[in-house]
């Protein structure tokens, strides 16, 4: 919105007679990031009067969408605001989950019962949502005992919720047992139970539950679909896969989504159809996005050899287009290179990502150690215990060696 309109229709809004206007709270959101965006700092007196309003709560619910509610906690809005309720706790929630902020939206939640809010459904379910992306399983299984503690009525969203957030954490024995106990399901709660399945490793029971699902008569949906796609990619199960793909299109008339596409570039990858999965990346309405093409190149390192190196080269071209300072697109060329011998075409790939100013990225780790989740890098030093964990290691190995349980190259330390 240009500065002048942003202006007139902020003195326009705070001129209008509240006792006879109607209150248009989502207006009230609209100009407040307006005046965030073009004065950000200098809000002035709207800034200031939405902070310390009663409306401003319904206006923080109001404003659409979810990045928007993200950028009003970022610019310090939502942490000013005298007068906060469970609804605008929940919208800042559902804003972070929405947007993958997980770590921001637990810190947001410790915050909210710190203040003396008490948790509803929509909270706890956006908790589960995140202890799910985390993978933090303590936070899953308290979020779930909250559920218990507060007597709280395990719902459809509260149950296909719990369901989604135990399968990713590849708990599927305590999903499956919650599916099986809920009252009644929809499509949601289907879904993240056919995904859970599949995710982990688990083809055969995702596609009969597929089955008993279309058997209660419940229509798939996109999320539904994903979930087969992936069952199909890691059994090895290309037709079937090819079926499921053509039956959402032609029978349920689901247009496919960018996943869909990437996922069934998977279930053929992952097979060695290599050409068969690079002609129908050729053929896909949509333009592919940087994701389908990285699985491709992915399935080219799984089954490298000599026959897949023309593919490899117009993948590569592809992905330096849309993604010219990735490194690990380079990384994986490289490597594929490596692995068919060619020694040239591996250096000139590495040469081009030094020439471009990039390095690789270290890999990331994590561990849960008394229910906190601790993360850290390839070679990173900076832990206060690193030498000592360092000596533990050294220790370990020369006990394990003296035992003949390993070689002397088994174990590598610092």
């Amino acid at each position: 919105m240009p500065p002048e309109l942003v202006v007139t229709a902020s003195f326009l809004f705070l001129d209008l007679p509240a006792d006879l206007v109607g209150m248009d709270i989502a207006a009230a959101g609209r100009i407040l990031l307006e005046w965030q965006r073009e004065w950000t700092g200098s809000g002035g007196a709207l800034l200031e009067w939405t902070k310390w309003s009663s409306v401003c709560n319904r206006g923080v619910v109001a404003v659409q969408p979810s990045e928007t509610v993200v950028e009003l906690q970022q610019n310090g809005v939502f942490d000013e605001m005298p007068r906060r309720t469970v609804v605008s706790w929940n919208t800042a929630l559902t804003a972070c989950v929405d947007n993958d902020c997980h770590d921001r939206c637990v810190g947001l939640f410790s915050a909210m019962v710190e203040a003396g809010f008490e948790p509803d459904q929509t909270t706890l379910v956006c908790m589960m949502s995140a202890a799910a992306e985390l993978g933090n399983l303590p936070l899953c299984k308290w979020a779930h005992g909250q559920v218990v503690a507060r007597r709280l009525d395990m719902t459809l969203q509260l149950g296909t919720a719990a369901v989604n957030m135990y399968a990713k954490c590849g708990l599927v024995s305590y999903a499956w047992r919650l599916f099986e106990r809920m009252p009644a399901w929809n499509v949601w709660t289907w879904s993240a139970m056919i995904q859970g399945f599949a995710q982990n490793g688990l083809a055969r029971e995702a596609l009969k539950l597929f089955e008993r699902m279309k058997g209660a008569s419940v229509a798939p949906n996109y999320v539904t679909f994903l979930g087969l796609l992936c069952a199909c990619s890691h059994a090895g199960l290309v037709d079937e896969g090819r079926q499921f793909f053509h039956e959402m299109r032609h029978v349920y008339r689901i247009e496919p989504m960018m996943k869909h596409y990437s996922a069934m570039v998977d279930v053929l990858g992952r097979n060695g159809r290599l050409q068969e999965a690079y002609d129908f990346v050729m053929d896909m309405p949509l333009e592919a996005d940087p994701v389908v093409w990285r699985t491709l190149l992915g399935a080219c390192q799984m089954h490298s050899s000599k026959d897949c190196i023309d593919i490899v080269r117009k993948v590569q071209e592809r992905l330096l287009e849309l993604e010219p300072k990735r490194s690990g697109n380079y990384v994986m060329v490289a490597n594929i290179y490596c692995d068919v011998g060619s020694w040239d075409e591996a250096a000139k790939a590495r040469r081009v990502m030094r020439e471009g100013g990039m390095k690789k990225m270290a890999g990331e780790s994590c561990i849960e150690v008394g229910g906190l989740v601790h993360r850290f890098i390839a070679g990173d030093d900076s832990c206060p215990e690193y030498d000592r964990a360092c000596s533990l290691v050294h220790e370990l190995n020369l006990n394990m060696r003296k035992c003949e349980l390993i070689d002397g190259n088994s174990l590598i330390y610092a």
